[in-house]
């Protein structure tokens, strides 16, 4: 984890979005189950969500946030050596980078797909790295993207007020070790705890031929047990960030910017309280575009980005939680120039 171990390092060099261009407001929820917009706000934060429209899929937003951090980063997609799409959603349950790789033009680049729920782009970020700082390529793009309102149930007021889909995307670039940009980092997982947080599959026994029968069935929409998730996340994301922070020999006093997985609001301001980081260290944009899994860091760090936030050489605490349970934490010092 210490990059003198490396013999490169990495930089993050560019950022872009994917926005859908649906929106659902908590009015519009209103109208669906028995909530209000003061009920979801004061319990999530959560003002509106993106969903996809017609035309639109994990593909065209992926490819949209693609393309947006290529051309920060003025990089050409064939000049990619490395795709990675973190996501639970695919378009298809073989994978999906495959045809953001065609759909950009990325046409040297390998490609594939990384499931870790909402931890997912904290848990590329780290594997693009190693790639990277071991010599096997030199320019990699990393998606987050998922369009969770596939497998909601839209009747379920725990959960349908909390997700949207979205996509958010960086360019990661070769660099000296002595420059590399991550400065530690920490990936932990739990399946003890799979059961509060699924996207489950459901099947049948069927009969093909005499004796012989095989499994079918379809996913099953999302079930959360919201108060073990919260407490999960409130306990175990500050220690999470501590342990990377301390691999990069930091403290949280050290750190300009916290940015975590858009899940819930009242999470990140536990989270922060624990590191005695002030609200105005946080980065958020939960209130607009609600829990989009993968792509929520993404999409608040490209955000963070172009509203002029983020300054060359700031330290950014990221973290990712989730299904699996999955979580971690990334220690990455911004560079681009604003």
């Amino acid at each position: 984890m210490r990059n003198e171990l490396y013999s490169a390092g990495i930089a993050i060099t560019g950022s872009g979005s994917g926005i859908p261009s649906g929106r659902l407001t908590n009015q519009d929820l209103a109208q669906m189950v028995e909530t209000s917009d003061e009920w979801i706000t004061t319990r999530t934060g959560i003002k509106q969500r993106c969903l996809t429209a017609s035309g639109e899929s994990l593909k065209t937003i992926g490819a949209q946030a693609a393309h947006q951090a290529l051309a920060m980063a003025q990089v050409a997609p064939e000049e990619i050596d490395l795709l990675i799409l973190a996501t639970s959603t695919p378009d298809d349950l073989f994978g999906s980078a495959v045809s953001i790789q065609t759909a950009i033009g990325a046409n040297h680049a390998v490609a594939f797909d990384l499931t870790a729920a909402c931890s997912g782009f904290v848990f590329g970020l780290v594997n693009s790295a190693q790639f990277i700082r071991t010599g096997a390529y030199q320019k990699v793009l990393l998606i987050g993207a998922d369009v969770l309102s596939r497998w909601v149930d839209w009747s379920d007021r725990s959960t349908c007020i909390l997700f949207g889909d979205g996509a958010g995307a960086v360019v990661i670039e070769a660099t000296s070790a002595e420059r590399d940009r991550l400065l530690g980092f920490e990936l932990c997982s739990d399946g003890q705890l799979s059961h509060t947080l699924n996207l489950g599959y459901h099947g049948s026994e069927k009969t093909i031929v005499d004796s012989i029968e095989v499994n079918q069935g379809h996913y099953q929409p999302i079930t959360m047990k919201g108060k073990e998730v919260y407490r999960f996340a409130v306990e175990k994301v500050p220690e999470v960030i501590s342990k990377a922070l301390f691999h990069a020999d930091l403290t949280s006093e050290d750190v300009d910017w916290l940015l975590l997985h858009q899940a819930n609001q009242r999470i990140m301001d536990a989270v922060a309280q624990r590191l005695s980081l002030p609200p105005e260290r946080v980065i958020s944009n939960l209130a607009n575009f609600g829990n989009t899994s993968a792509g929520s860091i993404p999409l608040a760090l490209d955000e963070a980005q172009r509203a002029g936030k983020l300054q060359s050489g700031d330290i950014i605490a990221m973290s990712g939680f989730g299904a699996g349970l999955t979580w971690g934490s990334a220690i990455v010092q911004w560079q681009i120039e604003p």
